[in-house]
C-alpha cells in the first residue's frame, strides 16, 4: 500500500481515507484461457479507488509537487490525459482542495469524462486526430493553459520523474512479493512510460534476467521503433490509454526485450473473452496487454511465470467495446455480410435489438424509451410484429407543446403512418430517395420486419468501407 504524505490538505481537513486504498492490488492467475506452457498472472489495478493503475502515479506526482513547492494552497492542477490519470488527479485534487483542469482527447469514453466531472474536475475536450505541434493537440493545449493560469501546476505525466517512481517503489515490490520472488517476464504497455521505466528499474536490481515485453496497439510508433530503431508515421487506434505518436521522455526503452503489435480488434476480442472465461471486467488497454502476454506465453517452449496488468476496469467502456452496437458500428462486429441492405441495418428486429413502441403505448412511454436509447425516433410495431408507424421527437412536440397532459395520449394519435418500405434487394439510390423525402427506410422481407435504416446507419456503413 502506498504510504501517504504527511502534507495536510490545503483545506486543513483530513484527506478521505479512500486515498489509503491506493496500491496493494490483488494478483490472480489466468486459469481458463490458453497460456501455452506458462502461468499468466494479472495484477488487478482496476481495484484502485478510481479503477485504474493511474491512481498510483497521480498521488505520487501531486505529493512530489507539494514537497518541491511547485503546488501551493489554492493552486490549479492541469494535465493532458487519456482519462485515467485525470481520474486519479481529480480524486486527489478534490481530497486536498485543489482546482483540477483536464485536457482530454475526444476519443475517450463518455464514462471516463462523466466520472472526472463528477469528481469536480473541469474538462476541456480537444481533438484526437492531430499530432504534436498542432494547437489542439492535448499536451500542447495543457501546457499552454498552464502558462496562462496563475498558480497552476502542469503535471506532465510524460516527463514527470515521480511517475515511474510510483512503480519503482510501489508496483514493482508488490509484484515481487506476490510472486514469491519467482518471476520470468512482465508485459507492459506504454502510455506515459512510467510503468515500463519504474518496473524496469526495480527488477533490474532484484531480478536482472527478467524480460520486459511491450504490447503496443497497431498504429503506435513504439512497436516499430523497438523492432527497427526507426520512428515511423503514427496511425490511429481505438484502444485508450496506451500507444503513442512519440517516445515519452520518461520511457526508458532500453528495458524492452521484445514487443508485440496488437490490433484493436484483437484487443477488444481478448478483453471480452477475459470477461466470459475468467469473469474479469477489464478495459481496452488491458485487452492489448493480455493479448500480448498470451502471444508471448504461447511462443515459449518451457514454463515461465508471467505477469501483466488489468490496467483499469471495463466499467469505463460499457458504451464502447462491451456494446455490441458500438462494435458493429466501428467494424468490429462478427455479423456475416449479406451483400444487400441488411448490411446497413444496425439494430435487427428479430434479434430484439430494435427499440420500439406499440400504437397504444403513451407518448410519455415513447419519450422515455427514446431518451434511454439515445435515439430521436422509434418504429411503432403492432402485436403481430408489423410496423404501423414512425414516431419522432417532432411528432411528440407538435402533440404536447400546447398541453403537457397530452403526454398521456396514445402513440397512434401522434405517429406518422406514411411509411417508406424497401426490400433487402433494393439499391442505394432507392435508399437515398427515402432520405431525400425526409423519411427513414423500413426494411421488409415480405411481411417480416427486419429493421430501420437511418442516415446515421448509412454514414456508418460508408465509413466502414474506407480502406
Amino acid at each position: 500500500m502506498i504510504e501517504l504524505s504527511t502534507v495536510p490538505s490545503v483545506t486543513g481537513a483530513r484527506p478521505p481515507a479512500i486515498l489509503s486504498l491506493i496500491g496493494d492490488t490483488p494478483l490472480v492467475e489466468i486459469t481458463r484461457m490458453d497460456t501455452g506452457p506458462c502461468q499468466l498472472f494479472l495484477k488487478l489495478e482496476s481495484q484502485n479507488p478510481t479503477g485504474s493503475i493511474k491512481d498510483r502515479v497521480a498521488l505520487s506526482m501531486i505529493e512530489a509537487a507539494e514537497r518541491d513547492g511547485k503546488l501551493e494552497p489554492g493552486g490549479t492542477i492541469i494535465e493532458a490525459t487519456a482519462g485515467n490519470t485525470g481520474l486519479g488527479l481529480a480524486l486527489i485534487a478534490g481530497a486536498k482542495g485543489y482546482r483540477c483542469l483536464l485536457v482530454i482527447p475526444d476519443k475517450m469514453s463518455q464514462e471516463k469524462v462523466a466520472h472526472v466531472r463528477a469528481l469536480g474536475a473541469e474538462v476541456r475536450m480537444t481533438r484526437s486526430d492531430v499530432m504534436r505541434g498542432h494547437p489542439e493537440y492535448y499536451q500542447d493545449m495543457a501546457a499552454r493553459l498552464a502558462g496562462e493560469i496563475p498558480g497552476s501546476f502542469y503535471v506532465n505525466q510524460f516527463g514527470n520523474p515521480a511517475n515511474p517512481l510510483a512503480h519503482e517503489r510501489g508496483t514493482g515490490p508488490e509484484i515481487w512479493e506476490q510472486m514469491g520472488h519467482h518471476l520470468d517476464a512482465v508485459v507492459v504497455g506504454i502510455g506515459s512510460g512510467g510503468t515500463l521505466t519504474g518496473l524496469g528499474r526495480f527488477f533490474e536490481r532484484v531480478q536482472p534476467n527478467l524480460e520486459m515485453i511491450l504490447a503496443d496497439p497497431v498504429g503506435s510508433i513504439l512497436y516499430p521503433w523497438v523492432k527497427t530503431g526507426k520512428l515511423e508515421q503514427a496511425g490511429s487506434w481505438a484502444v485508450e490509454g496506451i500507444g503513442e505518436d512519440f517516445i515519452p521522455d520518461i520511457a526508458d526503452m532500453g528495458f524492452v526485450a521484445d514487443a508485440f503489435e496488437i490490433s484493436d480488434a484483437e484487443s477488444f476480442a481478448v478483453a471480452r473473452e477475459l470477461l466470459r472465461k475468467e469473469g474479469i471486467l477489464a478495459g481496452s488497454s488491458s485487452g492489448t496487454l493480455i493479448a500480448g502476454a498470451l502471444r508471448f506465453c504461447r511462443q515459449q517452449t518451457s514454463k515461465k511465470r508471467v505477469v501483466t496488468f488489468v490496467c483499469d476496469t471495463g466499467n469505463k467502456y460499457l458504451s464502447k467495446m462491451y456494446n455490441d452496437f458500438w462494435m458493429a458500428d466501428q467494424g468490429f462486429g462478427q455479423r456475416p455480410a449479406q451483400g444487400d441492405l441488411r448490411d446497413l441495418i444496425s439494430h435487427r428486429y428479430e434479434a430484439g435489438e430494435v427499440v420500439s413502441v406499440g400504437p397504444d403505448d403513451t407518448l410519455l412511454t415513447a419519450v422515455g424509451r427514446m431518451r434511454a436509447a439515445d435515439v430521436s425516433q422509434v418504429p411503432v410495431v403492432d402485436e403481430k410484429g408489423r410496423p404501423v408507424g414512425i414516431l419522432d421527437e417532432s411528432d411528440v412536440l407538435m402533440k404536447v407543446h400546447h398541453d403537457s397532459e397530452h403526454f398521456r395520449h396514445a402513440v397512434k394519435t401522434a405517429m406518422t403512418d406514411r411509411l417508406e418500405t424497401l426490400s433487402p434487394g433494393a439499391k442505394l439510390p432507392d435508399l437515398l430517395g427515402v432520405f431525400d423525402r425526409g423519411r427513414v427506410a423500413i426494411v421488409m422481407e415480405g411481411d417480416k420486419f427486419l429493421g430501420l435504416i437511418t442516415r446515421s446507419d448509412m454514414l456508418s456503413y460508408l465509413r466502414r468501407q474506407m480502406p
